[in-house]
C-alpha cells in the first residue's frame, strides 16, 4: 500500500500549511510585547512605562497592530525594518558602456581585474572611479550580467542554435475585436506505432477555428496552417500566439515575421495562456477525431476533407456556450457590419 501525505500534488499546499504554521507560533519579541501590552492594561500607562522604558507611543502601536490582528500574540511579532525608499547607484551610463565593453575585450574579467584598466579610463576624463565592491554591483545590476559565451560547437560540427528573443502574452489580455490575436496549438494521436498531427487554430474573439491534419510535425505544417486560416478567415490577423514547441519556429517565425505579425509566445509548462486554443482541441477531438481515428491513420487527405465539413459546420452553425450560445460568423457579423460574407465558411479555399 502506498502512503501519501496530505496535500499530495495539490500545489502550494506546503507553503500555506508553512505560512499557518509560522503564524501559530508565538516569538519571543511577539511574546513579550502581548505581556507589556496585558501590564499596561492592567496597571496603567505610568506604571508600565516606568517598568518596561517603553514610550507612550510605542505602546499605542503594539496595541493597534494587536487589534488588527484579531488579539493574537502572533499580531505583535516585529515587522521588517526595511526602508520603503532605497538608495539606488547613479553612476555616468560611459563608464558602465566602458565596464561592458572590458569585459567583452577580455571575456568575463573580474571586478579586482577591472579596476585597474577602469582607474586609468575614469583618470583621462577626469571621473570618479568606482571601487571594487561597486564594479561588482554595477555588473550585477545588469540584466544579462555583462556576461559572453563562446559560440560552441557540438561534436557533429553543428553549432548551438541562438535563440530569438521570445515576446510573452501581456497579463490580463483581452482582444478588442476580430484579428488582434489568433491562437495555434496541436494535437498529437499515436496508434500501432504511426504518429498523426494536427495543427489548430482559432481567433481568440470571435472563436472562429480552423485546423489541418498532417502526417508529420514541422514549422512548415504549422505555417501552411495559419496560411489557410488566414485565406478563409475574413478578418487581417495582427498578433499571433503559440506555445514554444518546435513546429512554431524557424519556417513558421519566419512567415509571421514577412507579414509584420507579432508573435507571442506562452510561458513553459502554462497551458492556461492558451486556454481557447485547448479548450478547442478537447471539442475537435470529443466531437470529431474520435469518430475519424481509422480515416486519420489511413487516409490523411479523406481525413482533411472530412474536416472541412465539420469546420464549416463548427464555425457557422454550431451554438458556443463561451459566446452566448451563438455562432463563430454572428460575431463576425456583428463586428464587421454589412460587408460581404460569401466566402466565409468556404473552407475548400
Amino acid at each position: 500500500m502506498q502512503i501519501r501525505r496530505i496535500g499530495y500534488r495539490v500545489k502550494g499546499f506546503l507553503g500555506v500549511a508553512d505560512r499557518a504554521l509560522c503564524w501559530s507560533m508565538i516569538s519571543a519579541d511577539a511574546d513579550a510585547r502581548y505581556r507589556i501590552l496585558c501590564f499596561w492594561e492592567k496597571h496603567g500607562l505610568l506604571a508600565t512605562q516606568e517598568a518596561f522604558k517603553v514610550s507612550r507611543r510605542t505602546l499605542y502601536a503594539w496595541r493597534q497592530r494587536l487589534r488588527s490582528g484579531g488579539g493574537k500574540p502572533a499580531a505583535c511579532a516585529p515587522t521588517s525594518t526595511r526602508p520603503h525608499r532605497l538608495r539606488r547607484r547613479v553612476w555616468p551610463a560611459a563608464l558602465v558602456d566602458e565596464i561592458r565593453r572590458l569585459r567583452a575585450q577580455h571575456p568575463n574579467l573580474g571586478k579586482e581585474k577591472l579596476h585597474p584598466f577602469l582607474a586609468a579610463w575614469c583618470t583621462r576624463r577626469a571621473l570618479r572611479c568606482p571601487s571594487v565592491r561597486t564594479i561588482g554591483r554595477l555588473i550585477a545590476d545588469a540584466p544579462d550580467k555583462m556576461r559572453h559565451a563562446p559560440r560552441r560547437v557540438s561534436r557533429f560540427g553543428q553549432g548551438r542554435v541562438l535563440r530569438r528573443p521570445r515576446m510573452r502574452k501581456p497579463k490580463g489580455y483581452r482582444p478588442g475585436r476580430p484579428g488582434d490575436c489568433v491562437a495555434l496549438d496541436t494535437i498529437e494521436r499515436r496508434k500501432d506505432g504511426l504518429a498523426r498531427y494536427l495543427v489548430t487554430c482559432i481567433d481568440l474573439a470571435s472563436r472562429f477555428s480552423f485546423a489541418l491534419a498532417f502526417r508529420t510535425r514541422a514549422s512548415a505544417q504549422a505555417a501552411l496552417t495559419l496560411h489557410c486560416a488566414q485565406i478563409v478567415f475574413p478578418v487581417p490577423v495582427r498578433r499571433v500566439l503559440s506555445d514554444n514547441g518546435g513546429e512554431f519556429a524557424k519556417d513558421f517565425h519566419d512567415a509571421i515575421a514577412r507579414q509584420g505579425l507579432v508573435h507571442w509566445h506562452t510561458s513553459p509548462r502554462t497551458p492556461k495562456m492558451n486556454a481557447h486554443c485547448e479548450r478547442f482541441n478537447r471539442t475537435l477531438q470529443e466531437e470529431f477525431v474520435d469518430y475519424h481515428e481509422a480515416l486519420l491513420f489511413d487516409n490523411v487527405d479523406a481525413f482533411n476533407d472530412r474536416l472541412f465539413e465539420w469546420l464549416h459546420w463548427y464555425n457557422a452553425e454550431r451554438p458556443h456556450h463561451g459566446i452566448a450560445l451563438r455562432t463563430p460568423l454572428d460575431i463576425l457579423a456583428d463586428q464587421l457590419g454589412n460587408e460581404c460574407r460569401m466566402y466565409w465558411p468556404n473552407t475548400n479555399a
